[in-house]
């Protein structure tokens, strides 16, 4: 079994006085929701995510070499402006990975990122953008060490980008991913996160995700908060056997694409996310009440129609609307005649199933 510790390098074969590396990185949209954790970013149970195609971070990367002063060094762009209030994240990440990266001191760093996606869309930047930076700091470990694997070099970014951001370790590659510990899911690790190893069926290779957004304005209570409040939650046991039983369950619907059973399965998870904050101590909801109007505006299409449409949601307000590629033309008109009136300024953003983070 891998270890943290197999990540941590003696020595490197290469120096490298400056230069840059620059990768996109995509959101994911988790199908079983991962909610509550253990120190270092461990998950509390596995999850299983879409990985979306549009919705991505860029981020440029320079380093340059400096003394190194026992400190950390870098300067921070969004969109090509300075941005003080990502800084405190930013170090807090590197101190979290120095261990596993000991070149860090030793380099001035300009981070430069964007996003495809409106900011303060409402869409979490934080898988995206921690796993843009994890990709570009391991192509500079790779330039330093390049007898270095590509599953290795694979597996360490999402473990990096994982404590940067738990979710963000699902957003380094392949379609469908998986992380946490399962013991039917070969190959599964609660360090990094793993391209689905089993038969995908057709019907979800070009699956859509259409994010209708509802609100977005800050959430009343983090998703750092409210992970921690899993801790002394009265139903937290049974949630984290439950993600592992629909977890397995999930196995021979990707196999068969039976979507009905699909369906099910992933609006279940949904709900059951916002049931656990609804039921921790303080307890806090997310949701608003423009989305509990999508979500019966769905229930009603699809009973009326047989469509195979149905939603999930992150920790927040917005809904996820998920359907396959051949019902495309009628959900978005469904969409645009129905659900574009609870989205805040009738804005939403149009997804689709992608392959992970790509160097540019």
């Amino acid at each position: 079994m891998i270890a943290a510790t197999d990540f941590i390098p003696s020595q490197y074969s290469q120096t490298l006085e400056s230069g840059f590396f620059q990768w996109s990185a995509p959101s994911n949209i988790a199908l079983v929701k991962y909610w509550g954790k253990k120190d270092h970013q461990i998950p509390a149970n596995p999850s299983v995510s879409f990985t979306l195609n549009a919705c991505k971070t860029i981020t440029k990367l320079a380093f340059a070499k400096k003394q190194n002063d026992g400190l950390f060094s870098f300067d921070l762009l969004f969109e090509g402006k300075p941005k003080e209030d990502f800084k405190p994240k930013i170090q807090k990440f590197l101190e979290r990975i120095e261990i596993y990266l000991p070149f860090l001191k030793d380099y001035h760093f300009t981070i430069d990122t964007e996003n495809t996606f409106p900011h303060s869309s409402g869409i979490a930047s934080s898988a995206s953008g921690m796993a843009a930076l994890a990709m570009n700091l391991m192509s500079l470990e790779k330039a330093l060490n390049p007898e270095m694997t590509d599953t290795y070099f694979y597996q360490k970014a999402s473990l990096l980008a994982r404590l940067g951001s738990g979710s963000a370790c699902r957003s380094v590659k392949g379609s469908l991913v998986v992380w946490g510990n399962q013991a039917h899911i070969k190959g599964s690790s609660d360090l990094f996160g793993v391209e689905y190893p089993y038969a995908i069926h057709a019907i979800f290779k070009n699956f859509q995700d259409t994010i209708l957004l509802v609100d977005k304005g800050e959430k009343q209570v983090s998703s750092t908060v409210g992970h921690d409040l899993m801790h002394n939650h009265p139903f937290a046991e049974r949630r984290f056997a439950q993600a592992h039983e629909n977890l397995d369950q999930l196995i021979p619907v990707f196999e068969s694409g039976n979507l009905e059973a699909f369906i099910k399965i992933v609006e279940s998870e949904a709900l059951t996310l916002h049931a656990m904050m609804m039921t921790s101590m303080p307890y806090f909801i997310l949701m608003k009440p423009n989305t509990l109007s999508i979500i019966n505006a769905i229930w009603k299409f699809r009973n009326e129609t047989a469509i195979p449409v149905c939603f999930t949601l992150d920790a927040g307000a917005n809904v996820h609307v998920l359907y396959p590629n051949n019902s495309k033309e009628k959900v978005l008109q469904f969409i645009k005649d129905e659900l574009v009136g609870y989205c805040q300024n009738g804005q939403y953003l149009c997804d689709e199933i992608g392959m992970g983070a790509i160097q540019s």
